[in-house]
């Protein structure tokens, strides 16, 4: 005969176990959930901020010109100097170890000194080497950089940035060929540089700049063989402060400058800004890895006591295995495997949905970049592989961690234990 109150014993704790088997579930879920966003997160704000710098050479340094701070060879304190061709003649002949050191010179920078027929922009202006292009790497829309011809004969030609081409010229139309006027001098465009490989330059934006061969800009200004900046790339293999302090030794030999004097030769050594960028990522991923492991950790005590509540409810069955001959592997196997499959299913759930969250944002972010609006400090949100993998391998061993507990208090069951339950 049916028995109603059986059938609904029976249903209330198949269901009671369900219903925690997934709330305990949704830890797990929740944790390897978050773990995934976090490592997105961290991945597209890494690549993020490092497009923004990329194109720059990482082993480079900079130099300029500053006001002495100490008396020295007659010369009284606070004297304003400046570097010359020569000074860059000897750095390079004194220290082999540079690979690349060139100058930069600087134009009047007036208001609208850009112009072609009505249309006219006020835009940066500097002087360089076609060396300079490995300093910061320069992506051609149009043409072509400044060449050693150009600096031979002192061309007047110049290569235009992105926004001086959008505000002298139509969408479309091929600039090079046509001639613009500088600060009242009118120069033969030779070539656009799409903006730099980097967000950044040095002395203006890259898309807002004129650039000019140096030898020209230098005759034009008439300032002998005066420079305003030096860059410098050391040879692979050394460090950029290698280089550092002995070119800022040779600058104080030329010009009279006391080798004590820490202020007269400013500059800065951008490898030690990556370095920090890559210290500061570093950080990041290790506080990702905690707080997302430690998340993780939360939901895999839910799994490791919903066992220990299954193994408790499971006394009599599992007693009476023991005394019908089930050896403890059997048990063991038992157990771990049902934690490892509620940790698993939970888990790649999670990992599925972190990972469809992360590219929907990722789309949204380069939507936003498609129709001209300024993207967020993010790129290419995508969980590498074999992060994933690392992932779905801790996930796994979570599992089974979950479940030893569990197994070792199902194996101390006996079968006396199991009739006394009942």
């Amino acid at each position: 005969m049916f028995d109603l109150d059986k059938f609904q014993e029976i249903w209330v704790t198949i269901t009671r176990n369900k219903v925690r088997s997934l709330l305990t579930g949704f830890g797990v879920f929740w944790g390897i959930f978050m773990l995934v966003v976090m490592l997105g997160a961290g991945q597209g704000l890494e690549r993020g901020i490092m497009s923004g710098i990329d194109g720059f050479a990482t082993n480079s340094c900079f130099f300029y010109s500053s006001t002495t701070s100490e008396p020295y060879k007659g010369f009284k304190k606070g004297r304003q100097w400046d570097i010359h061709d020569r000074d860059l003649e000897v750095a390079r002949r004194n220290i082999p170890e540079i690979d690349i050191i060139t100058p930069i010179i600087w134009g009047n920078n007036t208001p609208n000194n850009v112009a072609r027929n009505d249309k006219a922009g006020s835009f940066s202006v500097k002087g360089l080497y076609p060396e300079y292009g490995k300093v910061e790497t320069q992506r051609m829309k149009y043409g072509r950089f400044i060449n050693d011809i150009d600096i031979l004969h002192k061309r007047k030609v110049c290569v235009i940035g992105q926004n001086v081409y959008d505000e002298l010229f139509k969408r479309g139309e091929n600039p090079v060929g046509h001639y613009i006027r500088v600060n009242g001098i009118y120069y033969q465009v030779v070539g656009v540089a799409g903006g730099g490989a980097s967000n950044i330059s040095i002395g203006g934006r890259p898309s807002e700049q004129v650039v000019l061969p140096f030898s020209t800009m230098q005759q034009i200004n008439n300032q002998g063989d005066v420079v305003h900046f030096v860059a410098a790339v050391v040879k692979k293999g050394y460090a950029a402060s290698y280089i550092e302090e002995r070119i800022k030794e040779v600058f104080r030999n030329q010009n009279s400058i006391s080798p004590t004097d820490k202020q007269a030769v400013g500059g800065f050594n951008l490898e030690k800004e990556f370095q920090m960028f890559a210290n500061l990522f570093l950080g990041i991923k290790i506080l990702i890895w905690i707080v997302g492991i430690g998340t993780l950790l939360a939901g895999v005590v839910g799994i490791s006591n919903i066992m220990l509540v299954t193994v408790k409810e499971r006394t009599r069955e599992i007693g009476v295995r023991r005394a019908l001959g089930a050896k403890p592997k059997v048990i063991l196997n038992q157990i771990l495997s049902e934690s490892l499959v509620l940790t698993a299913i939970a888990g790649l759930f999670g990992l599925c949905f972190g990972v469809g969250v992360i590219a929907a944002i990722d789309t949204v972010i380069n939507a936003i970049g498609e129709a001209g609006g300024e993207k967020p400090f993010f790129s290419d949100l995508i969980i590498p592989f074999d992060i994933a993998m690392i992932s779905v391998a801790i996930l796994l061993v979570s599992g089974l961690i979950a479940g030893i507990i569990p197994a070792w208090r199902a194996l101390q069951i006996k079968a006396i234990d199991a009739i006394r339950e009942e």
